[in-house]
């Protein structure tokens, strides 16, 4: 599999959620038996990083989700990062997408 490359914008105390089609050259990649795991760090060697909820919204079409909540969104700093997704399967992990991640304040709260 590529890694697809996705930048995304999160602002802060607001609810957060992403859609993926994950696909190949055949069509779209079955997830069954897969796990998905995702993280966004200030940079790739930092210590502290911030958990995505994920996961699968279409198994046999290939659509997963990541998400934060207002909660999870309020304590972050504005500023911009780094994420992945890795989906995890038999003991094998492959990252299939991975950009920055913008967070910025929110005006209206």
């Amino acid at each position: 599999m590529s890694v697809y490359t996705s930048n995304i914008s999160i602002y802060t105390g607001t609810n957060f959620e992403q859609t993926y089609t994950l696909e190949d050259g055949a069509g779209p990649i079955n997830l069954t038996g897969y796990t998905i795991i995702s993280k966004m760090k200030k940079h790739p060697t930092s210590l502290s990083s911030t958990t995505f909820s994920s996961s699968t919204v279409n198994v046999s079409a290939g659509r997963i989700k990541i998400s934060l909540s207002p909660e999870q969104t309020i304590i972050l700093k504005p500023g911009k990062y780094v994420y992945d997704i890795i989906l995890y399967k038999n003991g094998q992990a492959t990252r299939i997408v991975e950009g920055e991640v913008f967070v910025k304040k929110s005006v209206t709260r």
